[in-house]
């Protein structure tokens, strides 16, 4: 398996595939690789001849020191896990953060149209600007022809899209849906980190989204949400931050349910000192 750890070797690689005409698809990752990581790059390998997966732990999308320390940092089983899937196919590249960022370690400001401003925007000052800066950087140097990111971080894809579109980077951003643990909790590097109890608790998040789904049939986006903070008020284990129905498109808050609107569900959820984030379709 071929894993680059610059910039600069990978990029002589991806243009030997670009004069062959291969078809490059590129999955973002910061590492500490699961089965829903497996997913994108199975997708990938089925719609392009060749993948790439970043593993970087980007520190300017960090708005808690105390978070980037103890993020997993697992490259030898990441590779190993990715030879499984295809030793052929798929190319890691495995940065330094100076092979990033080279000794100005900050981010660019970015402008979302507002999307940047709503949930995880308002709990995590400057993070939008962090992943905007890496993956704009990233597409910069892998010049994917499509892209792979995955709806547990609904948010963060709807500003991927909105950055393509803005700053017009030929590539094409794919949505994929959330992979679940068998009891429906949606795959996160951070649940590697979970206490036993945390853990058998976690699935606690899916069951009251898909109950807050049934119960928008008939009630209002304000009954919901306070019959989830109620829900959650009971809970002796996880520490509900935020939970929001919001507009598919725009992100904002709803007040009042329109007919022919999209809506969705996000919330936001500690388990100790781990955060857990999750959403859900309501329509």
């Amino acid at each position: 398996m071929n894993v680059f750890k610059n910039k600069i070797d990978l990029n002589l690689y991806i243009d030997t595939l670009k004069s062959q005409n291969r078809t490059l698809g590129f999955v973002a990752t910061m590492g500490a690789l699961h089965q829903g990581h497996a997913s994108l790059i199975n997708l990938g390998l089925n719609q392009n001849d060749v993948v790439v997966v970043s593993v970087f732990v980007n520190p300017t999308q960090f708005d808690n020191e105390e978070d980037l320390v103890k993020y997993p940092r697992t490259l030898e089983s990441d590779v190993n896990l990715l030879a499984m899937i295809s030793e052929e196919k798929i190319i890691v590249y495995a940065p330094s953060v100076e092979d990033i960022y080279g000794t100005n370690i900050v981010s660019t400001s970015f402008s979302y149209d507002g999307l940047e401003h709503e949930m995880e925007g308002r709990f995590r000052a400057g993070h939008f600007d962090g992943v905007g800066t890496i993956v704009k950087r990233l597409f910069e140097i892998i010049r994917p022809d499509k892209a792979y990111f995955g709806e547990k971080d609904f948010q963060q894809l709807m500003i991927i899209k909105k950055l393509v579109e803005k700053y017009n980077i030929p590539v094409e951003v794919i949505g994929c849906e959330i992979y679940r643990a068998k009891d429906g909790l949606a795959m996160s590097s951070r649940n590697s980190r979970l206490k036993p109890a945390y853990r058998k608790a976690a699935p606690f998040i899916f069951k009251t989204l898909n109950t807050a789904k049934e119960k928008f049939g008939t009630n209002s986006a304000t009954k919901v949400s306070e019959w989830v903070t109620n829900q959650f008020a009971k809970n002796d284990i996880l520490e509900l931050e935020y939970f929001i129905i919001a507009n598919s498109s725009t992100l904002k808050t709803v007040k009042r349910k329109i007919n022919q609107k999209s809506y969705r569900a996000f919330i936001a959820v500690y388990a100790d000192d781990i955060r857990l984030i999750d959403n859900i379709a309501l329509n």
